[in-house]
């Protein structure tokens, strides 16, 4: 009661005196969110984007580093949201996130790890974390999660290792990315015994790692190639044009004949949009879970099937490009496959197994 006469006596006071006493609003509101951050876009100098309920404005040029980044192109405008953040409280039985699921604008799901997203556009199931366009981060309840798992999922990689394994990783192939993937094909690096888990997902990485130079490359590098992807010969033709497919992700999908499998069997319009591949890393990773669990390529087997069934890591080394590499096509390669499964498997802590080369 005395500190209420005392602010009343100071407004009357500042009154009399002819001034106007402005008191600050308790709570004031967020501001509005910019335009969403993409990893395709260009961003110049004192451009503004939203990132995970965030305003950024960019410091000079900058492409594929989203914000907060890491080399200081982004300056941190504090929190976005105004009068259009979704509400707390409520009931949290929003339901889980699944890839490839239809999702309306005002969906909320909840991520892998453990938190939820709202819709913002209409979308085929993008990763709320990487296709931020589509997702916003949705506060459900009063107490949402601090400390998200680090191997969300149940992967057996987690964080710390990939990032072990990849040091030099381009940003666009997030781990988060990664993670969300694995739902495509629930079987991959979760078959067999916990040993042969390990070196099934040892032997992926592995692969993808010689594949993208240590996860560096999104795209072919040798753009001479690229007419030469659209077989004419296929019913359905090269509707994105006659250089549109050329290789991209982890193990670089290439011929519009994969990419029309690929995004049958994914439910993602990646005949038509074949970009999608190296703009959204949640279709870039299932891209190269799919080849793995699902594509003999030149050899007998699928990959993931060399490695449940004992057949050895040298047979993934043939069904991804054992036509120019096994049977003394080009050892070196080879070898460098199978250094790199070494590594992978000694970071996991399990053995490399028997028939390492092909």
């Amino acid at each position: 009661m005395t500190r209420l006469r005392a602010l009343v006596a100071l407004v009357a006071l500042i009154v009399a005196g002819g001034l106007v006493a402005v008191i600050p609003a308790t709570a004031a509101s967020a501001a509005a969110c910019s335009a969403s951050w993409q990893a395709s876009a260009v961003y110049w100098g004192d451009a503004q984007v939203s990132h995970n309920g965030r305003n950024y404005r960019a410091k000079w040029w900058t492409q594929n580093e989203a914000p907060p980044g890491t080399t200081g192109v982004w300056e941190d405008l504090g929190a976005c949201g105004g009068g259009t953040t979704p509400p707390t409280g409520g009931a949290c039985n929003h339901p889980n996130w699944t890839a490839g699921t239809w999702y309306a604008t005002g969906a909320i799901v909840r991520y892998t790890n453990g938190l939820y997203y709202i819709a913002e556009h209409d979308n085929p199931g993008y990763d709320p974390v990487v296709s931020t366009w589509y997702w916003e981060p949705y506060t459900c309840g009063s107490q949402p999660p601090t400390n998200p798992p680090t191997n969300p999922g149940g992967f057996v990689v987690t964080e710390a290792q990939f990032n072990q394994m990849f040091p030099g990783r381009n940003s666009f192939y997030t781990y988060s990315g990664l993670v969300a993937a694995l739902s495509a094909y629930p079987a991959f690096a979760r078959t067999g015994s916990a040993t042969v888990q390990r070196q099934e997902a040892a032997a992926f990485l592995a692969n993808v790692y010689h594949e993208t130079g240590g996860l560096v490359h999104i795209v072919e590098q040798n753009t001479a190639n690229y007419p030469h992807y659209c077989d004419p010969g296929q019913s359905y033709g090269c509707p994105a044009g006659q250089a549109a497919y050329y290789g991209r992700g982890p193990i670089q999908l290439s011929w519009n004949f994969n990419y029309n499998a690929a995004g049958n069997a994914l439910n993602l319009p990646l005949l038509t949009n074949p970009w999608l591949v190296q703009t959204d890393a949640a279709v870039a990773w299932k891209t190269g879970i799919w080849y793995w669990m699902t594509q003999n390529g030149p050899g007998t087997m699928t990959a993931h099937n060399a490695m449940v069934n004992g057949a050895g890591f040298g047979q993934t080394i043939r069904s991804i490009n054992g036509s120019i590499e096994c049977n003394g096509g080009n050892p070196a390669q080879v070898q460098s496959r199978v250094t790199r499964y070494q590594q992978f498997v000694g970071i996991l802590g399990v053995s490399a197994g028997a028939n390492l080369y092909c």
